[in-house]
């Protein structure tokens, strides 16, 4: 996983229209046996079966194949995701949010998302963005219209913008977790970024 600070992030996205999008798709349970940490693995895993057939041919009906969708994410690039409503639902496992990671992206905005799911993104470095029903459907059509339309997240302000559109929505996020992506700092950074408060702590508790 990469660990990149967060401030604001614009860029084109991938439309990925699915409906309890389950983590089975977004990496298929053969990835999780391997014992590699290798982000481009586990990111060449990602969607893999929707990807690709049996084979190893590419599906050109699967959205991540076409044209407007199919180049690698990079700055201002396919850096977001909007997902259908439920994302992430089914089994807890991380890999998941090691493929989406692996793959390059850094937001995925949709409707709602499965809880675990969405704790394994943000330990991964990846944004987790709720936003309304209407606002998710409003993006949906404005790709649609125009695949080269961008969104804007705004970390700090905690806002998502259609640039297409110019409507925004404020989303929630966890002020620890936020802190944490805004210095990319994961949780043992944190904890290192504290020792010396936390040494403090422990002298005083021994005092008492």
């Amino acid at each position: 996983m990469s660990k990149q600070k967060f401030d604001i992030i614009q860029s084109t996205c991938i439309p990925i229209g699915i409906d309890n999008c389950n983590t089975d798709l977004i990496i298929p349970a053969r990835y999780l046996a391997s014992t590699t940490r290798d982000p481009k693995f586990f990111g060449d895993a990602f969607m893999r079966d929707l990807r690709y057939d049996e084979n190893g041919n590419v599906k050109p009906d699967f959205v991540m194949n076409h044209p407007d969708f199919s180049e690698t994410p990079h700055k201002g690039v396919h850096e977001i995701i909007v997902g259908g409503q439920n994302w992430g639902s089914g089994s807890s496992r991380e890999h998941a949010a090691w493929a989406i990671a692996g793959y390059g992206v850094r937001v995925v905005i949709s409707s709602s998302f499965a809880d675990i799911h969405r704790n394994n993104l943000l330990n991964c470095f990846v944004l987790p963005v709720v936003v309304s029903r209407e606002f998710q459907q409003e993006l949906f059509k404005s790709i649609e219209e125009n695949p080269k339309m961008q969104v804007r997240v705004d970390v700090p302000n905690q806002t998502v913008t259609n640039l297409a559109t110019g409507h925004s929505e404020h989303f929630e996020i966890n002020s620890y977790k936020k802190y944490c992506l805004m210095n990319a700092l994961d949780d043992i950074d944190f904890l290192l970024e504290n020792k010396e408060k936390i040494e403090e702590w422990e002298q005083k508790r021994e005092n008492m």
